[in-house]
């Protein structure tokens, strides 16, 4: 039986790559695509993939929350990450949200292949350009894991903030995420208050820093 593999990449080139260098294996098979999180999500609901490949910068939902989601809605698909960051915060945010393995976006054919085996199989893949990073540095970002905002805001005020520096109007976001505009404006507040930030601006700085949105 074939490995069922979704791609979920918002750069259509990004995903065409990945999609030809797996379909060369005779044992997995591209399943169906996404161009951000909410549809990463919506993907998973309606096809259960068994892997799937997902980008961390993505828009209106970045892959950190739709890995999220996915592992407490859909706990029989696993995700692989997929990044061009080095950044020990990325590999922690994503592992803590439940991705099974943690791709950097320049890594040789063979690696993907062997991914996406590995995490079928029931165990964690590192890329080898990240894999040492993370056993030095993974538990000591665990102990500082409560400063982050990860730790500070809900995923309700995630999504919200996200939204926020990507340059949604409270009306937009309260459209999206299905909220009255009053709602969004409490946590607008609550974020703020809470991340002790005074400015979109500062707030987009924040949000850059600890990988819930970049400025691709």
């Amino acid at each position: 039986m074939k490995i069922k593999v979704a791609l979920a990449d918002d750069h259509p080139i990004v995903r065409e790559g990945l999609k030809a260098l797996l379909e060369n294996e005779s044992d997995i098979e591209v399943i169906g695509e996404a161009n951000n999180g909410n549809e990463a999500v919506e993907l998973v609901r309606k096809l259960s993939p068994n892997i799937i490949i997902m980008d961390i910068s993505m828009p209106n939902l970045n892959g950190m929350e739709a890995t999220r989601m996915i592992d407490n809605e859909s706990p029989n698909t696993r995700v692989i990450a997929l990044s061009m960051h080095h950044d020990k915060r990325f590999v922690a945010n994503m592992l803590e949200s439940g991705a099974r393995g943690f791709l950097l976006k320049d890594c040789a054919a063979e690696e993907l292949v062997e991914a996406v085996r590995t995490v079928m199989n029931g165990k964690t893949y590192l890329s080898k350009g990240i894999a040492d990073i993370v056993v030095t540095d993974y538990v000591e970002y665990l102990k500082k894991k409560d400063q982050s905002v990860f730790g500070i805001l809900s995923p309700r005020e995630r999504e919200v903030m996200q939204l926020l520096v990507e340059g949604k109007s409270t009306k937009d976001i309260a459209s999206q995420l299905f909220l009255s505009v009053k709602t969004v404006e409490t946590h607008r507040q609550q974020i703020m208050t809470k991340l002790g930030t005074h400015s979109i601006a500062e707030l987009t700085k924040l949000a850059i820093r600890e990988g819930l949105t970049s400025l691709e």
